[in-house]
């Protein structure tokens, strides 16, 4: 069994695969075809949430899809203060703190890097807010889901079961590595609130999309030169800084 992923189950008992990235983070995604599914996790459309009002906003945006719910178009409108209609990492992390939680900015950061806008990598425009929201609306279901003493957070062993259900079979000693990022040195138990769950969850979902690309056969393995190997990790951590 790859480290990424575990067998598919039959049709009547498999996991729901995990939100899906947008499409401008890697078109090369689309290449995997529906009719031969990798054993990482079956990838499928999600769909906006709400019905709107066509995408097209009061302030005339519209760039938003069809259907898009006008909490999210609001939401957008209540930050982009220049009406310019792109928003950067702090009108970001203001819409989704207002809309969730409060959000770190190396979270935001990270969901900036995967749901910018294709021509600028400092800003994202209304189709990909909308599907960062919505995104951000499937991962907050599968926290809840797994929050079983409804804490408001999850330890390891939820966080295991978490990323299982999304067709990550994580092995013990990376899941190590993940939690132990939280740590905060108190000897008491690590557990993340659901901002440190997007940040895991949207890295593995990441970096897996871009081992996907090697691995062409879904054996579970490949092979990276140097270069690749460093092209393909940098973004996911320069995105902190």
């Amino acid at each position: 069994m790859s480290f990424f992923s575990r067998k598919k189950r039959s049709s009547s008992s498999h996991a729901p695969s995990a939100p899906s990235l947008p499409e401008s983070y890697d078109q090369r995604g689309q290449t995997y075809s529906t009719s031969h599914q990798s054993n990482y996790s079956q990838q499928q459309q999600q769909p906006y949430y709400g019905q709107g009002n066509g995408g097209v906003s009061s302030y005339g945006y519209s760039g938003f899809p069809p259907g898009t719910s006008p909490d999210i178009i609001r939401s957008f409108e209540m930050v982009d203060r220049d009406r310019s209609g792109f928003i950067d990492e702090n009108e970001l992390q203001q819409a989704i703190s207002s809309g969730y939680q409060r959000f770190n900015i190396r979270t935001v950061r990270l969901l900036m890097f995967l749901f910018k806008y294709p021509n600028d990598s400092l800003r994202c425009g209304p189709k990909e807010f909308a599907a960062l929201w919505s995104c951000l609306g499937q991962w907050r279901g599968i926290f809840e889901r797994y929050d079983k003493d409804r804490s408001g957070k999850i330890d390891l062993f939820e966080l295991r079961d978490a990323l299982y259900s999304l067709g990550f079979a994580i092995p013990s000693s990376v899941l190590q590595v993940l939690i132990s990022k939280y740590d905060d040195g108190s000897g008491r138990r690590v557990e993340l609130n659901f901002d440190s769950f997007v940040e895991c969850g949207m890295m593995l979902k990441g970096l897996t999309e871009k081992f996907k690309e090697k691995d062409r056969r879904h054996t579970g393995t490949t092979a990276f030169n140097y270069d690749e190997f460093m092209s393909t990790i940098i973004p996911f951590l320069v995105s902190y800084d």
